[in-house]
């Protein structure tokens, strides 16, 4: 399986490339990041944003999306820069037909580190371990969107197999009576 991982920012948004299956060792493929300057233009960022994804969709194929759910922060500006930039990556994947997960922070701090918690040190140290990295990837939104491809990785299986088990229940449940 091939996931691009996407943490989502204006001014920086992380992207990172992970392939491989849960249980096996995994490879980076790509991580960087896609910059917009803060003084530019609301669109114009967003659009610096959607090439850049385009751009990492085209050399390296993903057949996931994996982006981080934005969750309330205090700085409602923040907030909404990184819904932004998270609608633009699903738009580009769902462009292509590519799947998008959503994963929330702590659910992929828990995938990497054991810990739904963990400090952004600790994530980058994971990352760096399971993809066997001379250095943890910087800046720290390039291995957020690693850690994001990883979760995917390993949660795919299990969430595949709840849609299917809920799927079947709804095919097979009896139908309710209509007046």
């Amino acid at each position: 399986m091939r996931v691009l991982g996407v943490d989502p920012g204006l001014t920086r948004c992380g992207v990172g490339v992970v392939e491989g299956v849960a249980g096996r060792p995994l490879t980076m493929l790509g991580v960087g990041v896609v910059r917009t300057p803060a003084d530019a233009d609301l669109s114009h960022r967003l659009l610096a944003v959607e090439q850049g994804i385009e751009e990492w969709l085209d050399e390296h194929r993903p057949e996931f999306v994996a982006v981080e759910r934005v969750f309330s922060q205090h700085n409602v500006r923040t907030v909404m820069g990184t819904a932004q930039a998270s609608a633009v990556a699903m738009l580009c994947a769902a462009r292509r037909g590519i799947p998008v997960a959503l994963h929330t922070p702590s659910e992929v701090k828990a995938a990497v580190t054991g810990s739904g918690r963990a400090e952004k040190a600790q994530v980058g140290a994971m990352v760096t371990r399971l993809l066997r990295l001379s250095a943890p990837p910087r800046p720290a939104d390039a291995a957020d969107a690693l850690a994001l491809a990883i979760c995917h990785i390993w949660r795919a299986p299990a969430q595949n197999r709840l849609q299917q088990a809920v799927a079947r229940h709804t095919a097979h449940a009896p139908k309710g009576r209509t007046a």
